[in-house]
């Protein structure tokens, strides 16, 4: 059904055009963004294939809407809209909120939490933001890292290694991650600056995302901290911010 996802998209294209104003208005705080007509279709796109819901009584207003359209389609600017396709719905909360935890140890004994939350992607299932997050933290950029964590659940297994491209090496890929995670794990257990987000050393995959989010945001010094892995994100997304 590919030719009528196609044809629905260039209709989109061809009856809507995203507004001058609010696209400014949407986006001027996101310096990181590139400025480039592309985007704007995608965000545009985007828009019409996917879902918004506020939570907890938040009416989710079209400058949100099109601030978190166009920080999600950086990632893919160069894969493609496809890669966010199997689900729709993105659900925005005022605030952090609870989600419950449950985890069976080796014993057998069951252990249950809250844990709270920033941001949440859920395999075929929706993306869940706070907007306080998005909006004001300075120090994570919410929207991004829950749109990697998407693309690293496309191959069912959330290990920090999304769907790799032809050509390109998993053994590096990995070799590269893995050598830069533990050394990074090994900072933090120091109590070392990190740079990163210390929550980055939870697991492979909040690496990947927390790292991706400063491929796109820090492109300079993301490169200059972890060379190897930067040359790995720029032949995964196939974008090269720093340059």
């Amino acid at each position: 059904m590919g030719w009528l996802r196609d044809w629905r998209r260039r209709r989109v294209l061809r009856k809507h055009r995203m507004d001058e104003r609010l696209w400014h208005t949407a986006t001027r705080r996101l310096r990181f963004l590139p400025a480039v007509p592309k985007l704007r279709e995608m965000a545009l796109l985007f828009l019409a294939e996917k879902e918004f819901a506020g939570a907890h009584d938040l009416t989710v207003t079209d400058e949100m809407r099109v601030s978190i359209a166009a920080q999600a389609c950086l990632p893919v600017l160069e894969l493609g809209l496809d890669w966010y396709a199997g689900w729709r719905g993105i659900v925005v909360y005022p605030g952090d909120f609870r989600v419950r935890r449950k985890e069976i140890d080796e014993h057998g004994v069951v252990h249950e939490w809250d844990d709270e939350l920033a941001g949440e992607a859920m395999a075929g299932g929706p993306v869940v933001l706070s907007w306080d997050a998005a909006a004001h933290d300075p120090l994570i950029n919410v929207v991004i890292h829950e749109f990697a964590h998407k693309l690293d659940m496309l191959n069912g297994t959330v290990d920090g290694m999304p769907p790799l491209h032809a050509g390109m090496d998993r053994q590096a890929w990995r070799r590269t991650f893995d050598e830069a995670y533990e050394g990074f794990c090994d900072a933090v257990e120091r109590g070392r600056d990190t740079w990163l987000d210390p929550y980055a050393g939870e697991h492979p995959s909040e690496f990947f995302a927390v790292v991706s989010e400063a491929f796109f945001r820090e492109p300079q010094e993301t490169k200059r901290r972890y060379p190897d892995v930067y040359q790995q994100l720029k032949l995964f997304y196939r974008q090269d911010p720093a340059g």
